[in-house]
C-alpha cells in the first residue's frame, strides 16, 4: 500500500498548479493525460487509493455500506458538491464536504472515525474529516470532470 502522506505536507494549490502547467507545456495532444485525479475505493480493502496525474497520492482508510446497505461499484463522476449537506434520508446526519458521484451516493467526511476501515455506511464512502476535506479540495482545484472515482469489489 501506498504511504499515507499527511495533508499538511501536500499544497492542494500546488498540485493543482502542476497539472496545469503540464496541461498547457504539453499541447493539445496530452491535455487528456494532465491534471486528472482517480480515486479507487475498494470494497474489500476499505481503502481509497488517490492518484494526480498519475501518481500515487494519497491512500485513505474508509468506511462503505455495511451488510444491509450497498455501495455502489463502477467508474463515476462528481454529480455536485456541498461542503456540508445534511442528510435528507437519514436524519439530518451530517455528511461534511461531500462529492456526490450517483444519485445520492457520496465520498464525505466522518464523527465514526474508530470504524474507518470497516463497512460501516449506508452506502456511501466515509473518510477521517481531515482526508474529506483534502480530497474536497482536490476536486475544486482540478474540477470534478477531471475526477473520476472508481468503485471495486
Amino acid at each position: 500500500m501506498h504511504t499515507v502522506i499527511s495533508a499538511k505536507l501536500i499544497n492542494i494549490t500546488a498540485a493543482a498548479l502542476t497539472g496545469a502547467a503540464l496541461l498547457i507545456s504539453a499541447g493539445s495532444g496530452a491535455a487528456h493525460a494532465a491534471n486528472k485525479i482517480v480515486a479507487r475505493v475498494s470494497l474489500s480493502q476499505q481503502v481509497m487509493e488517490v492518484t494526480v496525474d498519475g501518481r500515487p497520492t494519497f491512500a485513505w482508510k474508509v468506511s462503505t455500506g455495511d451488510k444491509a446497505h450497498v455501495t455502489p461499484t463502477g467508474s463515476f463522476k462528481p454529480t455536485r458538491m456541498h461542503e456540508m449537506w445534511y442528510s435528507k434520508k437519514y436524519d439530518n446526519a451530517p455528511m461534511p464536504h461531500s462529492v456526490f458521484f450517483s444519485g445520492g451516493y457520496a465520498v464525505h467526511a466522518t464523527y465514526a472515525i474508530k470504524r474507518l476501515g470497516q463497512p460501516a455506511s449506508h452506502g456511501c464512502v466515509r473518510l477521517h474529516p481531515d482526508n474529506a476535506a483534502n480530497f474536497y479540495q482536490l476536486v475544486e482545484a482540478f474540477g470534478p470532470a477531471n475526477t473520476s472515482i472508481v468503485i471495486v469489489k
